[in-house]
Order: structure tokens, then sequence, then C-alpha cells
């Protein structure tokens, strides 16, 4: 029995979906206007493990996961600037073109981490009608209003709002004044529809005249659409918590008169110095500078060596401890071997051994996904397929690389590679950096086809460059 924290009621609970074995999990995704950081690598590589493990264990889970493109403010508040549209501007772009190179190098992020993709992926702007089919059900039901074009929803109508976070609306409510921005009623009511200035190069029309969805609404919309009225799993980060997953609680009850979601899951944030990393801060690490210094299953694997629910500390001494982990976890696996002929050949049982340390891996992964106790099971696991090699025991070599298969790669997504190691990506690091400084010389001499055709051959073999205007950046990709 799998037992998960709900953040709803503050307690570890027993795994129990509405229609075993099938499971519907909705993941908020990212708003794509900047390259992801290791704030978001762990929270989509401990969502991807929890599936991982969800079907290891016989379930069916549809994996839904968001693509912001559309409403999400600059400070997370009904005021503000579109942080897409505010990219484009910087970048001189159409904002769907700053949401299609961000998606892009979103998901070539992800498949490095060795992420799975979700089985739904879905834009926000493409599902603007079931939005707005959302908002006039909440108008007719009295728990919205309308004012000067815009579409709040009415916290005070919806009784149990604050419960997931713990705010109460009568706090929420206290001393605020009537004529809140724009004819808000309250302070604390969230906008369901915003109306956009003529020159506003994002909107759609509506019932209440053109403008563009509140952030909040697309969670509930695409999650409803492909999971149902009620769903088994949401997930996101302990950031999303209050208000916007708050607000989606009050907006789907409020239309449906059912349990939104039955177990909420947040991942906690990375820290540096004990500070919050992210964009606003100006804190944070990008995935692509992290995989050209450390590489991808580094990341993952330093991830993992954290419980999904704790903060994490970031420090180049921690990713390096993580690497020399990690390369020494490698190095056994390729050194057992993976025989190629071993599903033909005739195998024993898998001994008491290496069942028990199966059972102890599954033990700490139902206990509300803890990948820092499954872990320790693989370097105990190493350390027997060591005293395997020594004494030749070639069937026990056998169930060791099946296991870590199972175990290491399956679950918890490490690919057990050569390239694993510091040595390839420093030689590679400073190869591409070498090229770059040769292209450099030739912009300065208006050589511009010698130029281009080292920015295509490296294309070529997945590496990507970006003349910015002070400096070139590059980066790995994948496809």
């Amino acid at each position: 029995m799998i037992h998960l924290y709900n953040t709803l009621s503050k307690k570890k609970e027993p795994f129990e979906p509405l229609h075993p074995p099938f499971v519907g999990m909705y993941v908020c995704g990212p708003t794509v206007y900047d390259d992801p950081h290791l704030g978001h690598a762990k929270s989509y590589v401990s969502f991807d493990v929890i599936v991982r493990f969800l079907r290891a264990s016989g379930y069916k889970v549809r994996y839904v996961q968001n693509i912001t493109d559309v409403g999400h403010l600059l400070g997370d508040t009904d005021e503000g600037e579109d942080r897409i549209i505010k990219k484009a501007r910087l970048e001189k772009l159409e904002p769907m073109e700053i949401a299609q190179k961000y998606e892009v190098r979103y998901f070539n992020d992800m498949d490095l981490l060795n992420n799975m993709r979700p089985d739904i992926s879905c834009r926000a702007s493409g599902y603007i009608p079931e939005m707005t089919g959302l908002v006039q059900s909440l108008l007719d039901k009295g728990f919205a209003y309308q004012a000067g074009g815009n579409v709040y929803f009415d916290i005070s109508k919806f009784g149990d709002y604050g419960k997931l976070s713990g705010r109460k609306v009568v706090d929420l409510l206290e001393g605020v004044r009537v004529d809140v921005a724009e004819g808000k009623r309250h302070a604390a009511d969230f906008a369901l529809w915003k109306k956009a200035d003529p020159d506003h190069i994002m909107q759609w029309p509506s019932p209440w005249g053109q403008g563009y969805p509140g952030w909040h609404l697309e969670c509930s919309v695409m999650s409803m659409k492909y999971l149902g009225e009620s769903i088994d799993i949401h997930g996101g980060g302990l950031d999303n918590q209050f208000p916007h997953h708050e607000c989606e609680i009050a907006q789907s009850e409020a239309a449906t008169g059912k349990p939104f979601v039955r177990y909420w899951l947040h991942n906690n944030m990375v820290t540096i110095d004990g500070q919050k990393m992210s964009k606003s801060l100006g804190n944070f690490k990008s995935l692509p500078d992290l995989f050209g210094a450390y590489g991808p299953m580094t990341v993952r694997f330093f991830i993992l060596q954290g419980h999904y629910r704790s903060p994490q500390d970031f420090s180049d001494q921690a990713l390096e401890a993580a690497r020399k982990g990690f390369l020494r976890l490698s190095q056994i696996v390729q050194d057992i071997g993976k025989p190629v002929d071993a599903s033909a050949s005739p195998v024993t049982e898998p001994g008491p051994v290496w069942k028990a340390h199966r059972e102890r891996f599954f033990a700490f992964m139902e206990d509300d996904f803890n990948t820092a106790g499954a872990i320790s099971v693989l370097f105990d696991m190493a350390r027997d397929a060591q005293k395997c090699m020594q004494d030749a025991a070639a069937e026990d070599l056998v169930h060791a690389g099946r296991l870590f298969d199972e175990l290491g790669s399956s679950i918890l997504g490490l690919k057990f590679e050569p390239a694993a190691g510091q040595a390839d990506t420093e030689t590679e690091n400073a190869l591409v950096v070498l090229l770059l400084e040769l292209r450099r010389k030739f912009r300065q001499e208006k050589d511009w086809a010698s130029s281009d055709a080292i920015r295509d051959r490296l294309l070529e073999i997945g590496i990507a460059i970006e003349d910015g205007k002070d400096k070139t950046t590059w980066r790995k990709v994948t496809g």
C-alpha cells in the first residue's frame, strides 16, 4: 500500500484512487518565457519518479501537464504585465514565438534529464472556449461577478476558500475597501477573465468583451477536461499552493459541486544560501549551465538524493559530491555488465539478498516516495554486486543487472552510462569554447560563411548557439 502526504489533510494517507487501477494525475507545467532552472528540475524530476513508481506498482496513469503561454501576470497578482508579453518585448518577437521557443527548450531539457513526456501536454491558449464556458457557469451560479469588463471570483461566496493553505476568508477580507482595483469587491477576489486594452497583443473575444483568461483558470479547465471533475492527484510546487491551487479548488468545486482533487502533492523549493531560487530574485541556476558543468544525470541524481517535500540547498560542492557518487555507482553498474542473452539463459530465482533489496526499495518508495532511501538501497546493491564480481558469481550478477535496470533505470530514471564522468563533459565544453572563439574571430573579420558553417556543424551534433547583444551562449539540444 502506497502512503503519500496529502497537503489538503496535512497528513500521510493510504493512496486509494477513484477508479483503480486508473490514476489521473495533473501537474502544473511551466510558464514558457525563459530557460528552465534547477527549481523546475526538482519539481518535474520528482513527479516523473512518482509517475514511474505508480506504473511500476501496477497503476495505469494518465499524466497531464499544462504549458502556460498566456495569462501568468508578473507577481502572480491580478495586475501587472503578462510574463510572456514582457519577454516578447525584450526579445522583439511575437508572444507565440517566445512561447514556442521556450517550450521547445523546456522539453529538450526535460528529455536530457530523462523525464518521461506527459501523456497529454496542453497549451493554455488552445482552451479559451472551455475557459469562457467555466467562467459563464460561475457567473450563472452566483460565484462570480463582472466589473468593468473583468470577471472576478467572489471568495466570500465559497466557504471552503483557504482549506488547502490554511488561510481564512475572514482574515483575507478584513479591513478591505469595496472599491479596490477596477471594481473588485474584495482585494482577495481573483480574476477569471481580464479585460484587454486595445493594444494588448494576446486577446480573445468573450461574452464580456475582448480579453484573456486569468492564470488560475487554465489548470481547472484542462485537468477536468482530461481527468474528470474529481481527479486523483494534483501536483505542483509549494509556492503554487497559494494562491494558484487555492483558486483552482474554489472555481472548480463551485462549478461542479464535487471535490476537485483527492490528493494534493507539493514539492519543496531549491534554495541558495537558504533563499528560494527563482527568476524573479535573479539567483537561479539554469539547466543548460548546470548540464554543461555537471551533466544531466548528475543533476537528476542530486535531486533524488533529497525528498521531494524537503527544501534542497544548492551549492557547487553539493553538485560535485552528487557527481562523484553517481559516477561511482554508474561505474559499478557498468562493471556488472548487462548480458544481452540474459533473458534467454536459464537463471535461477533471485536469491534472498536481491529480494530483500527490492523489498526495501519498494518500502522506501511506498512511504511517500522516499527517493533518498531508495538510492541508499542502490548503493547497498552495488556493494553486494562487487562481492559477486570477486566471487565470479555469474547468475547473481545477472540478477543484480536486472534489478539495477528495474529500480535504478525504470523507476528512478537514471542512465548508467560511461558519459556520466566529468572528464568527457569537460573535454566537450573545452572544444565548444574553442570553436566559439574561432567563430568570434571569423565574425570580426566578417567571414560570415565560415562563422555560419561552425554554427551549423555544432547544431548537427546537438549544440545550439545564440548570439546575444553582449555575448554568445550555447546549450545542448535533443531531437
